[in-house]
């Protein structure tokens, strides 16, 4: 064991792990699309790490705005108007969404969503939030009783007032849908039924992931979208899209919710906004909301709110979409990668199903295709089916992570069409040894 992952192990705490076992790589450097081990071993970044570093490792113009603002001026108090705080919220609010009109800048996803919780009770007087139950919004207190997932159970008994709803699933929907719309009407149904159960007048705000991310890259069906901001506006209630994954061209577009031609009334996002060079998120805020806080007290407060080195990131990262035309390579590429993983779903008996938009997508692993029995259960793998799957991508050279019985594919907006192809070829390989065990 090298001196680095001894003092890695004894020192650290590693996320979602029991820590007896762990065996982290030791990484030494990483540039494109690429990172490599202490061996000198190279990987292909799959999952652009945590769906994170959109423009890929290593951007010279980042580092070097970072670099500057170092050098001016490293850190200053949220409450001092500064040129790179200020920069980084026009240039978000200008590829946002048409109603959108502030920033309130965060640290990372799950701060921006306990923020826009805050936001949507202060704004609307009520104390409901629903979310939905195959979604993922964070791990602090109020983000992880916003998460319907299993990762939420460590924060029960949770807060009075989050009411989970079932949000659509078509692969694995209680009934078989002739088309889109028929499902659509189907949650919808549902979900304007569960919002009269809860009383309408109680709920302030409904949050969804606008794809759900690491819950199989969920796109929802045709119309959707558009049907929940219609039961919004009639009741009253605040529409959230939690982008955090979802935005900076991971769709193909600058934030998702513009596949679908709707304006929430506040969206959560991080990740991308600086590819993970300098940890920021926020929240934007449309401008009925702004003007709210206009003359009633905002009681939303972080001693790095709109950090000056994150700011400056951002503001980089923003012209490397623009520059280099990431959001169209997204499209493009993520036409490859559908074409790929269609022709991976025919081949292979253990591929029930596959999910993408722009270059984020899903493999959904099953024992039996007719049946669409999953690999492994809801969470619950005692065999480690997953860990040793991902194990065997890993050993050749394809990095990414896996969730239930899925695996996410969503590698930087920045690969090529031949670096594309080499890494798929790396997962064909392995569903080969996925289809030997079911």
């Amino acid at each position: 064991m090298s001196n680095i992952k001894e003092k890695d192990l004894k020192f650290n705490m590693h996320s979602w792990s029991a820590q007896k076992g762990l065996n982290p790589k030791v990484v030494t450097k990483a540039e494109g699309i690429y990172f490599w081990d202490e061996d000198g071993k190279k990987y292909f970044d799959m999952s652009s790490q945590l769906v994170n570093m959109n423009i890929g490792h290593g951007n010279k113009k980042v580092i070097e705005a970072i670099k500057t603002q170092a050098d001016k001026l490293p850190f200053i108090g949220p409450a001092f108007a500064l040129d790179v705080r200020a920069e980084a919220a026009e240039k978000i609010v200008e590829v946002a969404p048409d109603n959108m009109a502030k920033v309130f800048f965060t640290n990372a996803g799950a701060e921006a969503n306990e923020n826009a919780i805050k936001m949507a009770k202060m704004y609307t007087g009520k104390n409901k939030i629903m979310s939905g139950y195959r979604s993922y919004h964070g791990a602090t207190y109020g983000a992880a009783n916003l998460t319907g997932e299993n990762r939420r159970f460590a924060n029960e008994p949770g807060i009075p007032g989050f009411i989970k709803f079932r949000n659509p699933y078509l692969y694995r929907g209680p009934i078989t849908f002739k088309t889109e719309e028929e499902a659509t009407k189907y949650y919808l149904d549902l979900l304007r039924e569960q919002i009269e159960f809860e009383g309408p007048e109680h709920i302030a705000a409904i949050f969804q992931e606008t794809v759900v991310g690491s819950n199989g890259v969920l796109i929802p069906p045709k119309g959707w979208m558009k049907g929940v901001r219609e039961i919004c506006d009639e009741y009253d209630i605040l529409m959230v899209c939690d982008e955090v994954m979802a935005a900076w061209g991971r769709t193909g577009e600058w934030f998702a919710i513009d596949n679908w031609d709707v304006e929430p009334d506040l969206i959560t996002f991080a990740k991308g906004v600086t590819c993970g060079y300098v940890p920021l998120g926020g929240v934007l805020i449309s401008e009925k909301i702004a003007k709210h806080f206009e003359e009633n007290k905002l009681w939303c407060g972080l001693t790095y709110n709109g950090h000056p080195m994150g700011c400056a990131a951002a503001i980089a990262a923003i012209d490397v979409y623009k520059e280099e035309n990431l959001l169209q390579k997204s499209k493009d590429m993520g036409k490859v990668l559908g074409e790929i993983l269609e022709e991976l779903k025919e081949k292979h008996p253990s591929v029930g199903d596959v999910r993408y938009i722009g270059l984020w997508s899903a493999v959904e692993l099953v024992k039996d295709k007719e049946t669409k029995e999953p690999l492994v259960g809801y969470a619950r793998d005692p065999e480690g089916i997953m860990n040793t799957i991902k194990g065997k991508l890993l050993e050749g050279g394809f990095f990414t992570y896996s969730h239930d019985n899925m695996v996410i594919v969503a590698p930087p907006l920045t690969i090529k069409e031949d670096e594309l192809r080499e890494a798929m070829d790396i997962m064909d390989e392995v569903l080969d040894y996925v289809d030997s065990i079911i």
